[in-house]
């Protein structure tokens, strides 16, 4: 054979590879591509699909064969075993989609399928059904809700189709729904299913779930990854031999093709077809040949490559394509054709010549696509404006008719014929179907763009940003940079002189209560303020609005707080509804047992007794919580737990799970004052690592999460995490939430003697308790700042405070401040060197363990240690202490203990070193029954379930889980199973 590149028998031609069976020279049509260089790819897919219960993942680039290689590995499923569904790059996908469509696909008939009562959330996704599914569901009033309630029904329905293989193609243009979904399927551990997943990595969208869901490992799945690389010269050279269906191919062509492709697949199958075309590749006299290399048109992108094949088809094929481009993703017969708008005849005859070209493809029940999507790319962008806007408006025109008309199509559509009355129509419907699935983001991000893009109508203007407000004030400050963009829309519109005052104050409350969120205090009375006047006649916004005001956040004083607070009292006998009235109450109460009021808990009764719908029993679930929060604060924790418990029942039998997060982390708060750490990092990381957690809850766990770092020894992280806390709160005038870790960090600091930190540190949040009242929430913070300002010699300051705190506290049943008066009276006691301080603190290491709070408790018989040794009273001061030190590390503070360890051995006295968290005799190494509940752990089962399986009891599983982080320096759960995973001590398939 000739060398590539020197003169072959044809003027100015090559050979490119030979064949047996000779031949005129005739342009050959291309044969089958062949899977070249997938080989060890292949066989991963298929055994991870044949052993059942994976997760594959595939990525790459465009045509890079990722669709290739899974319809080779495919053949073996069963089409009825098999869900199939492509997501197409919509601008603002409709939720899951392409999990709809692929369900459709399967052509199921729901009534014999067994569904549950949850199968009626389906319903608006699957209106055909409207006969076989279940009656519709409640409509549930927060967006997380519904979603958790749509995604557990679309788990159902797949289980009860018997779905063994669960494709998702392109997963990249997946909705956030679609991602939530199999999230969940990957975590519960308790499907039965494989998932497969294809996408491009590098078009995943900032923020998307499929990071997360590509960065985790699978619960009770095996787990395989695949990334395709590009084929290098070697391989290209039998791709191409493949498609010319030649025997040899030279290796100076192949590496001609591989510099002009980049070894991607498509592009050299688009360029072989070209030059096929172009008659710059035919068959001679038994073998391929090419023009000479100077002669060669190779197009340099896959682009011309297939602009040039479209031109060479006649017209009608041309529109079809063009049709098929603008629709954008695979649609049948009958609507290719009437968007094309070529006649019947010629439609077919178009659509014939667009697959005989191999531009089209055939995908199944009876829809087309193109080949490939960049094919379609091309074809989409070299069509002129003008006729383009006519083919979007006749696809939308025809989309119109189908039932359900598809909205998130529509949208796109419409937006590209520049029709944006009708646009602004479907965006909206598409923003209230997002809410409704529990997409609250995207319900925003679509009512911003029609608010602001086209021009309304003052009462259209009104319902926008009513939507926007409330969807927004609903997702709170997960919002990030969109909060400003919503802040700016309602402004828009309050400047609207023609708005009717009601809508003005209505909207003016949604600001302020966003504003709130956002911690811009500045602007928050003056908005939610103004918004009162307005709402005279809607009795019950205005008093919600009055109590935003009177909530004791902000740098207004008490009495501004207080006079909101009366003003609202007024109001609420006006109150229509029992629901509202609920709402109102447990605001009022709040806010009364945030000041310390024990009026407020006479509204307990009235808000747990007596609810009769499904709202006010959500109302009486986050009462409770409240309730709860402000027990723990009052020093109440035995009813903290029951009304936390109650919360929890409330929470699961109305469905009300997006207050589930704050219940935990409140739950985790009181675990960490009664010392029942056992588990509690675990707790804690779940309700700070979960996307389904309020911010609010987020910010409590993780101060947990903090304070059990410090505890045990991980100082600096524990502080950065603390200061973390400390800044945000401080941002959001949290002050409830602001004394623990200021609390925290000021310990630490006074063991350091940085007394001027610790002032610095506490000043403010002393000037806000002072200032707004809330002796309450001065229970953490007050000995820590009171123990700085005698160090500081400031002693008539500490007088001054403390002297104001008993005030406060002289007609209050609150055992958590009182307990801390006590701490501050022994310290003081302490620093001017009285007798009876061993005494005081005595009493009050009582008052703590009365609550009780045994690290505070533990701290306190240190001091009395302490004391008792500056008095002389060895004997008794260090039995007392190596009880403390015993407990401290019973209990988990190694920090503190290893303090008290320190002063024993100064006397002399030895200490033993008891190992709380698991057996000895492994050392460093986890033991085999530590391994056993890591790995089932990884699997995803709570320590109960984990207490099932092994026949412990649940706490046992916890102390296994601790010495375990102990040993592999982890501090939660979700790090656990991760550094467990990277040295290898867990199985690769677990059963």
């Amino acid at each position: 054979m000739t060398p590539l590149g020197e003169p072959g028998e044809g003027p100015g031609f090559a050979r490119v590879a030979e064949r047996g069976d000779p031949a005129d020279a005739v342009a050959v049509g291309v044969g089958t591509q062949a899977l070249v260089g997938r080989d060890d790819a292949l066989a991963g897919v298929t055994r991870a699909l044949r052993s059942g219960r994976s997760l594959v993942l595939i990525e790459g680039e465009p045509g890079i064969g990722k669709s290739r290689l899974l319809h080779e590995a495919l053949k073996d499923v069963a089409d009825d075993a098999l869900l199939r569904a492509s997501c197409p790059p919509l601008p603002e996908p409709f939720p899951l989609g392409p999990i709809v469509d692929g369900v459709r696909r399967l052509r199921p008939a729901p009534s014999e399928l067994g569904l549950s009562l949850l199968a009626g959330a389906l319903r608006p996704w699957f209106p055909e059904w409207a006969d076989e599914l279940p009656a519709a569901l409640e409509a549930l009033e927060e967006p997380k809700e519904t979603r958790h309630r749509l995604l557990r029904a679309m788990t159902e329905l797949v289980e009860r189709l018997g779905v063994a293989t669960l494709v998702v193609e392109d997963a990249h243009w997946a909705d956030s729904a679609t991602l939530e979904w199999l999230l969940t399927l990957c975590a519960t551990g308790d499907q039965r299913i494989s998932i497969v997943l294809t996408y491009r990595p590098h078009d995943i969208p900032a923020g998307s779930l499929l990071r997360r869901l590509t960065s985790r490992r699978p619960v009770g799945m095996t787990l395989t990854r695949l990334d395709l690389p590009p084929l290098d010269v070697r391989r290209t050279g039998e791709l191409v031999r493949s498609l010319l269906g030649a025997d040899e191919v030279s290796e100076q062509f192949a590496a001609l093709l591989h510099q002009r492709t980049d070894g991607v697949p498509l592009a050299i199958e688009e360029t072989i077809r070209s030059m096929r075309e172009r008659r710059d590749i035919v068959h001679q006299d038994g073998e391929w040949i090419r023009r000479a290399i100077d002669e060669l048109h190779v197009p340099p992108t896959l682009r011309d490559s297939v602009l040039e094949r479209v031109d060479r088809l006649p017209a009608e094929a041309r529109r079809v394509l063009e049709a098929a481009a603008v629709l954008g993703e695979p649609v049948d017969v009958t609507l290719l054709e009437a968007v094309a708008d070529v006649g019947e005849e010629p439609g077919r005859q178009g659509i014939a010549r667009s697959l005989a070209a191999g531009l089209l493809r055939d995908v199944g029940d009876g829809r087309l696509a193109f080949r490939h999507v960049l094919d379609a790319e091309a074809v989409a962008d070299a069509i002129p404006a003008s006729e383009r806007w006519r083919l979007h408006q006749r696809a939308a025109e025809n989309l119109r008719k189908l039932d359900p008309p598809p909205v998130a199509r529509l949208v796109r559509h419409l937006r590209e014929a520049n029709d944006m009355n009708g646009w602004s129509a479907y965006s909206e419907q598409a923003a209230d179907l997002a809410w409704e699935s529990g997409d609250d983001r995207t319900a925003v991000a679509l009512l911003l763009v029609v608010l602001t893009e086209v021009e309304h109508p003052v009462e259209a203007r009104v319902r926008l940003v009513r939507k926007i407000g409330r969807f927004a004030a609903a997702g709170g400050t997960s919002f990030g940079a969109k909060a400003t963009d919503v802040t700016s829309a309602l402004r828009l519109v309050l400047s609207d002189v023609d708005l009717p005052a009601g809508d003005r104050g209505e909207i003016r409350l949604l600001l302020g209560r966003l504003l709130l969120q956002l911690g811009q205090f500045d602007v928050v009375y003056q908005e939610v303020e103004a918004a009162v006047p307005d709402l005279g006649a809607r009795p019950a916004l205005a008093a919600k609005a009055m109590l935003s005001l009177a909530l004791p956040r902000g740098p207004w004083p008490a009495r501004a707080h207080l006079t909101w607070l009366d003003r609202a009292n007024g109001l609420i006998s006006q109150v229509g509804t029992r629901a509202e009235l609920l709402d109102l109450t447990i605001d009022r109460a709040s806010i009364l047992l945030m000041f310390g009021e024990a009026a407020g808990w006479q509204a307990v009764p009235e808000v747990t007794l007596d609810a009769r719908t499904e709202d006010e029993r959500r109302q009486v679930a986050r009462g409770l919580i409240n309730f709860g929060h402000m027990a723990i604060a009052w020093g109440l924790y035995e009813q903290a737990e029951q009304f936390l418990a109650d919360a929890v029942e409330e929470i699961h039998a109305t469905g009300y799970t997006r207050l589930l997060g704050i219940a935990s982390s409140t739950r985790a708060r009181l675990d960490w004052y009664t010392g029942a750490w056992s588990g509690l990092a675990e707790n804690a990381a779940a309700v700070s690592e979960s996307a389904a957690s309020l911010q609010e809850a987020r910010i409590e766990a993780s101060g947990i999460l903090a304070l059990l770092d410090l505890v045990e020894g991980h100082r600096d992280a524990a502080e950065r995490g603390l200061r973390d806390l400390l800044d945000e709160t401080s941002r959001r005038g949290m002050v409830d939430a602001m004394v623990v870790p200021a609390a925290a960090l000021g310990r630490s600091a006074l063991l350091d003697g940085a007394v001027d930190d610790v002032l610095d540190l506490t000043a403010d949040m002393l000037a806000t308790i002072e200032r707004k009242n809330l002796w309450l929430w001065a229970t953490d913070v007050l000995p820590v700042r009171i123990e700085a300002l005698i160090a500081a010699g400031a002693d008539a300051a500490v007088d001054a405070l403390l002297g104001q705190f008993a005030v406060w506290l002289d007609d209050r049943t609150a055992p958590a401040p009182a307990a801390a008066f006590a701490t501050c009276q022994a310290i003081v006691a302490e620093a001017r060197r009285r007798d009876d301080a061993a005494a005081l603190f005595a009493d009050a290491a009582a008052a703590w363990a009365a609550l009780p709070r045994p690290y505070d408790e533990l701290l306190a018989l240190e001091r009395r240690g302490r004391c008792l040794l500056a008095a002389g009273r060895q004997d008794e001061a260090l039995r007392l202490l190596s009880d403390v030190e015993r407990r401290l590390r019973e209990l988990g503070a190694k920090r503190d203990a290893d303090r008290v360890a320190r002063l024993l051995r100064e006397y002399g006295t030895g200490v033993v070193r008891t190992w709380r968290r698991g057996p000895q005799g492994y050392g460093d190494q986890l033991s085999p029954r530590e391994l056993e509940v890591v790995g089932l752990a990884a699997r995803g089962m709570t320590n109960r379930q984990i207490a099932d399986t092994l026949y412990i009891s649940h706490r046992t599983v916890g102390q296994h889980l601790s010495g375990a982080m102990r040993k592999l320096g982890t501090s939660s759960r979700t790090a656990l199973v991760v550094a467990a995973s990277r040295a290898g001590l867990l199985p690769s398939e677990p059963e």
